[in-house]
């Protein structure tokens, strides 16, 4: 194999298949990218054997390459000898023995290869496209779900986002089981209704890459793919049972709270820095002139305490979270204002913007932890 190519065309295509390149693989060829030929166009390839990314650079092809059409290249080498190099022209070169030569005005760069017949074989999504969508309402979808997932190997099925879409639009739910966020978009919507759980490591490399262009969503034999332009990111569904997210959302919340986020968000950290370090406890009391913020460490023998003003309907409320989960939850509103809605104390509060577009809507459910006896 024999081409030309810009430094900078090859770095970003390398650049755009590494995050599915294994690190800790039992198999060191997981650790190359493999090149090959499509037509006028090099065709990269990576793959965990879950994650898979397949991208495509022009390149300028010598006509005596045919007989090496395919070849493993150690992927940290190159994308470290790529990205020192300034944009200027490349030639790239594969012997008969795998040997792997990059030229440039400057020098000559030598690396062995592996043989490409032994690459994994990346998986071929090829049905119907069943989703149409943009980079940014993707990102956006991803942004404010992924956050929520499990990071616990005993509860696979929320160790991704569910993704619900069909004919009037879409829901992405995500859950570790302290928060859940529940996020409805109209404008992704597909003829026909599917439900799949999607990993979360693939929807952040979706996410990193997606940008703001068009992107086509297609599943096919427990595989999705998403393609943006030059680049496919393809992921082996979670094959898991979700559970009835729908029967933990309180429905009975009668007790409402409107705040100003940015100074709800700068209290919550004050205070929580004189919380407990291992429960992170802080306490909210509603009444009808606003809401005290307090914490305290009894260890320590320190405490803190904010008052401000807030919108409360309702009957005076004492209720206690874990400030990291309440503080990511109220990060992720994109609202000036953020409404809380109670019931109990010991029953889950929900978290949404105080005003929503008309095309989508959020809904974040976080659970309460037990206050100590007074």
């Amino acid at each position: 194999m024999m081409f030309s190519a810009s430094s900078s065309d090859l770095v970003r295509a390398v650049q755009a298949v590494a995050g599915a390149i294994s690190t800790k693989g039992a198999l060191p060829i997981l650790e190359c990218i493999l090149f090959e030929r499509a037509g006028d166009q090099l065709r990269l390839s990576a793959t965990d054997l879950e994650i898979s990314i397949v991208e495509q650079v022009p390149v300028a092809f010598d006509s005596g390459d045919a007989d090496m059409s395919r070849v493993a290249v150690p992927a940290r080498r190159l994308l470290d000898t790529l990205r020192s190099l300034p944009d200027l022209p490349v030639q790239f070169a594969c012997d008969a023995d795998r040997g792997i030569t990059i030229r440039t005005d400057q020098g000559r760069f030598k690396m062995v290869g592996q043989d490409g017949v032994d690459f994994p074989a990346i998986p071929r999504v090829e049905a119907d496209t069943m989703i149409e969508t943009t980079g940014g309402d993707l990102r956006k979808a991803i942004s404010l779900t992924s956050f929520a997932v499990s990071r616990d190997a005993l509860r696979p099925a929320m160790m991704g986002v569910y993704v619900q879409v069909g004919p009037s639009g879409s829901r992405f739910v995500s859950t570790d089981g302290h928060r859940l966020v529940r996020y409805s978009l109209k404008d992704i919507e597909s003829s026909t209704e599917q439900r799949f759980i999607i990993p979360e490591k693939a929807l952040a490399l979706v996410a990193k890459t997606a940008g703001d262009r068009d992107c086509d969503v297609s599943m096919e034999s427990g595989y999705v793919a998403f393609r943006m332009g030059p680049t496919v990111i393809m992921a082996r569904l979670i094959d898991e049972t979700y559970p009835n997210y729908e029967a933990v959302i309180p429905s009975q919340n009668d007790k409402t709270a409107t705040l100003l986020r940015e100074p709800f968000l700068a209290a919550l950290k004050r205070v929580s820095l004189y919380s407990s370090s291992t429960t992170n406890q802080v306490r909210l009391s509603f009444s009808g002139g606003g809401v005290a913020i307090s914490a305290e460490d009894v260890e320590r023998a320190s405490e803190a305490k904010e008052t401000l003003p807030c919108s409360f309907d309702g009957a005076d409320l004492t209720i206690g979270f874990n400030s990291a989960y309440l503080s990511e939850l109220v990060q992720h509103v994109d609202h000036d204002e953020v409404k809380m809605t109670f019931s109990t104390p010991n029953r889950a509060g929900i978290i949404s913007p105080a005003e929503q577009d008309a095309t989508e809507d959020l809904l974040m459910l976080i659970m309460p932890v037990m206050l100590p006896a007074a």
